[in-house]
């Protein structure tokens, strides 16, 4: 965490000496009642976004573009070298924690593309000195000696996109690969990372308990660092929301939820937030960062931002078409969309990141991110705990078991609150 140093420090850069004017201004905007007073920064992270894929998902909603063309990669990393460039002015003096490298799917980005991307951050950036740096990747695009390359580039941690370890689940899912080269990725990170997480999906198309449990099984047989396990979901906007296909009954996908929770269980996972279990010292660092309303700087096509300042907190996202992203960035602003954080809307923004985590947060955390106090949101705050939903004191503010399995009325209720 960075305390926010006085005007004029000399780790802090510093702007022209204000005049009196500016001044009485600054302090007139200091003693609005609406303003926000963040006593320090929270820590920052950087998502970087790779805008290509073999071919597009019928569930996916990311911003993703399947490769038709020879992907244009050096034009693209001169984007996104612009873009930090350009962003830097808002994150002086900041030190980068984690770095995640999402899409799409990066590991289409050639060994030699990867190198220069990172000699780019460390040119540009203070990165940690053991800062988790983090590369999407789908069987079907692992190369051993690329992932090698990779590796010695300064990844630490890949996230595969196993999805399945049933062939048949997986053609339903539009995947590219099938079961034996999701099972052949897994052996490439084993062999090259101590970190690696799998990401699987539940409820699928006709899918049984029976099966659900044999891709758990066959995920924990890995001993996998880290397992992100999702339901399906039918998201706006894609090819299933369009032609939904059969899944799971609620009852059957309770049943196949039992099932996660006692063989991630027994195997030694802790499940510390909705869809995330890490076996000890594995939690997912640049995540946690979200979930606990960190700052984030995205760069890329379609990347969004969240970043703090004493008195306000500020978002912004980037052009989504990889060409206009391009475009925008060379021409010297890549930012398509900014908005600041308003008082209203900042604690149903804490708490739809902060209840995700089963643990829950220490209540101090929320003044930290948000510059509020927590009574801003006591009202919403007795209304769950009264329907059962949260449990707190002065050390913790968590979801109760119901809560968490009715996450969505929980965190409406903050929304009400705004």
């Amino acid at each position: 965490m960075i305390p926010i140093k006085p005007a004029g420090s000399a780790a802090v850069p510093t702007t022209p000496a204000a005049t009196p004017r500016d001044a009485a201004t600054a302090a007139l905007q200091y003693l609005q009642p609406g303003a926000l007073n963040l006593a320090a920064l929270p820590p920052l992270s950087l998502y970087i976004h790779w805008p290509w894929c073999v071919r597009k998902c019928p569930y996916c909603d990311f911003n993703s573009h399947e490769s038709k063309d020879p992907i244009p990669e050096q034009a693209y990393l001169d984007a996104l070298r612009a873009d930090l460039e350009q962003s830097l002015p808002l994150i002086w003096g900041r030190k980068i924690h984690t770095v995640f490298i999402g899409g799409g799917t990066p590991s289409l980005m050639s060994a030699a593309g990867l190198e220069r991307l990172m000699s780019d951050l460390r040119t540009l950036l203070p990165l940690d000195l053991d800062a988790e740096i983090t590369m999407e990747a789908n069987p079907g695009t692992f190369e051993a000696d690329k992932f090698k390359s990779f590796r010695a580039s300064g990844i630490n941690r890949l996230s595969i996109g196993i999805q399945s370890f049933d062939s048949r689940h997986l053609q339903a899912l539009g995947r590219i690969h099938d079961a034996g080269e999701a099972i052949k990725a897994v052996e490439i990170a084993q062999a090259n990372f101590d970190n690696f997480n799998l990401d699987l999906m539940y409820a699928l198309p006709g899918q049984t308990l029976s099966e659900a449990q044999a891709d758990i099984d066959m995920a924990l047989g890995f001993a996998p660092p880290h397992l992100s396990l999702y339901h399906l979901t039918m998201e706006p906007n894609t090819v299933f929301a369009k032609y939904p296909p059969v899944v799971p009954d609620d009852d059957a996908t309770a049943d196949i939820q039992d099932m996660i929770a006692a063989r991630t269980a027994a195997a030694g996972y802790d499940h510390y937030e909705v869809s995330a279990y890490a076996r000890p010292g594995h939690r997912a660092r640049h995540n946690l960062n979200y979930w606990q309303f960190g700052d984030y700087l995205g760069i890329g096509a379609g990347a969004h931002s969240k970043l703090s300042f004493p008195h306000r907190v500020l978002r912004q996202a980037r052009y989504k078409q990889p060409a206009s992203f391009m475009e925008a960035a060379a021409k010297g602003n890549a930012v398509a969309e900014e908005h600041e954080i308003v008082r209203a809307d900042m604690g149903f923004e804490f708490m739809l990141n902060g209840l995700r985590l089963t643990e829950g947060f220490d209540p101090n955390l929320f003044g930290e991110r948000t510059g509020m106090p927590l009574n801003a949101i006591e009202k919403a705050l007795n209304e769950a705990e009264a329907k059962g939903l949260i449990y707190r004191d002065f050390r913790v503010i968590r979801p109760t078991e119901l809560g968490q399995r009715f996450l969505n009325d929980l965190q409406e209720i903050f929304l009400a609150e705004g």
